[in-house]
């Protein structure tokens, strides 16, 4: 173990942490103590800013160290591409975590995102931010971990302490998504792409897409976890960052 340890480039270094959609550092949290030694984690904070393009401007100029490994989860993973966009040199390593990576849908399809996404800032309006978050957490994690009362209500916490106001500027964020196709395609870190097996929202063929495009990068499927993979199943989540963190940032 000594040798590995002496040989791993992240050896203390900054990992920036992008939360999707209302969350926070609980998101993460659950993997601190798994990470490999010297590796600091910083969690991001996008307040509100309501464009993947200024969340992404916004941790630049937050982040605590010139370059760093990006994990991105779910809207998050979308904000990483978009800094990559901007500022590729500042990037060592990078990770996509139950995300996407092509624009809102022409059409009836994005039609009916909005109208979703709407419907459930209408509940975050009108009833509460817990209360919309109660109805949405049912399709995020894997159906057995709905009877997972700690894991449900940490979610629900989690959201429940953004406000309204955020959840518009966020909602607003993503449907303006831009298509990261020519990112994935011009990526040159190391990259893992990792989500849940049973992310209904995120699901693994998208992700497969995705490494179509970056064909260097790794594909990571978590077996019994859904969208909310790192609190899911943080150990397993865990273990593949120990590798892509080990794995030496090209030149």
């Amino acid at each position: 173990p000594g040798q590995s340890e002496q040989m791993s480039p992240m050896v203390n270094s900054t990992l920036v942490l992008l939360p999707g959609l209302m969350c926070d550092a609980d998101v993460w949290s659950p993997l601190y103590h798994h990470l490999p030694a010297g590796v600091a984690p910083w969690v991001a904070d996008y307040g509100l800013t309501n464009s993947l393009t200024a969340m992404a401007q916004a941790v630049l100029r937050q982040a605590p160290a010139e370059r760093f490994a990006v994990a991105g989860h779910s809207m998050g993973g979308r904000v990483a591409l978009e800094l990559v966009r901007l500022a590729p040199q500042r990037v060592s390593h990078l990770a996509l975590l139950d995300t996407g990576f092509l624009p809102c849908p022409p059409g009836e399809a994005g039609t009916q995102e909005a109208a979703k996404r709407h419907a459930l800032l209408e509940i975050a309006r009108t009833q509460g931010v817990r209360s919309m978050a109660q109805t949405w957490v049912q399709g995020m994690v894997h159906p057995a971990r709905l009877q997972d009362a700690a894991l449900v209500s940490a979610i629900v916490d989690m959201f429940a302490r953004k406000s309204a106001e955020v959840f518009a500027c966020q909602i607003e964020a993503l449907l303006a998504r831009p298509d990261a196709s020519d990112v994935l395609r011009r990526l040159s870190m190391p990259t893992l792409l990792q989500c849940g097996a049973q992310d209904g929202w995120s699901p693994p063929a998208q992700h497969e897409n995705m490494r179509a495009l970056a064909p260097h990068a790794v594909l990571d499927v978590v077996p019994d976890a859904g969208h909310m993979a790192p609190m899911e199943r943080p150990q397993a989540v865990a273990q593949g960052w120990q590798r892509w963190l080990q794995t030496d940032a090209l030149a």
